[in-house]
């Protein structure tokens, strides 16, 4: 079971994980500035590829190109539809390094991009083009990640695909370093006085979200996680399955470590479990019509 459900303490690869966060923002932010925007910034994300992390195909001046992380050889690969692939390797080295580098491949492939260089969702946010802090890259942790991605997504998929209403796809946002899957009512959400631009848009309407990240904040080791925006009173008192799930008041969020998770029999089981009665405690309180949104 370790193989499938490697361990992933934060502390043994926060470092690597920092570096991998940035690097990601950067090939994200390709993808953003060179797609229209589709629900609720769906257009940004990453996806999990057999090899790692892809943003899949994305338009271009001269046809299309697509960049993805391949955490088994450890390179950046760059295909470009007239034929042409650039690698970049994936090993130590700096995000100034790995940011110069990648803008420079794109433009000598004829790829035209200027990306807002400035990292999301962090605090102190260093431009790409200085940041000599984070350089580190570990490649057995950064396989690891993947492989915990690779069958996370397969769950999150089984999971997706018994809604009927709309849903996003599993992916992986990069600026919160999560893969997620998220559920809609079909209703507006209140709106969110004060509230930035890209809040707006993503929570522009009632949802129920799950996922999985490598632990940040409050939680400093991999979760899975699921909550509801808005939430609807009385989610806090719910119970969810397995036992050891419990709702995090501070980060108004039911929570599952992933130890907990990969030490089980069937961590599929579990993880499915989890999610699935945590999406059921807050429709059913938030009043969702469940018998239409649902096979």
């Amino acid at each position: 079971m370790s193989d499938l459900w490697p361990a992933l303490p934060l502390n043994e690869w926060k470092d690597t994980y920092a570096t991998l966060h940035m690097w990601t923002q950067i090939v994200g932010k390709v993808r953003l500035k060179k797609t229209p925007l589709w629900n609720h910034w769906w257009n940004v994300t990453l996806y999990v590829s057999p090899r790692g992390l892809t943003t899949s195909k994305i338009p271009s001046e001269n046809g299309s190109f697509e960049i993805e992380f391949d955490f088994i050889e450890h390179k950046l690969l760059i295909r470009i539809s007239n034929g042409q692939t650039k690698v970049l390797e994936l090993k130590p080295r700096s995000v100034a390094d790995f940011y110069m580098e990648l803008m420079a491949t794109l433009k000598v492939s004829g790829i035209d991009v200027k990306i807002r260089a400035i990292p999301d969702e962090v605090a102190d946010p260093i431009p790409f083009a200085k940041d000599q802090i984070h350089k580190s890259y570990d490649p057995e942790y950064a396989n690891r990640l993947f492989r915990i991605l690779l069958q996370v997504d397969k769950v999150f998929k089984e999971f997706q695909s018994k809604f009927i209403g709309k849903s996003s796809p599993v992916h992986f946002f990069w600026g919160s370093f999560d893969l997620a899957v998220t559920r809609f009512s079909g209703k507006r959400a209140p709106k969110r006085e004060g509230a930035d631009a890209l809040t707006r848009e993503a929570y522009s309407h009632e949802v129920i979200s799950a996922g999985w990240w490598p632990g940040s904040g409050v939680i400093q080791a991999p979760a899975f996680y699921c909550y509801a925006a808005p939430a609807p009173g009385g989610l806090d008192q719910s119970r969810v399955r397995p036992a050891s799930a419990y709702y995090n008041k501070e980060m108004g969020e039911f929570v599952l470590l992933y130890d907990e998770v990969r030490e089980a029999r069937s961590p599929e089981n579990v993880i499915y479990e989890f999610v699935q009665t945590a999406y059921e405690a807050a429709a059913n309180l938030a009043g969702w019509d469940r018998s239409s949104l649902e096979r």
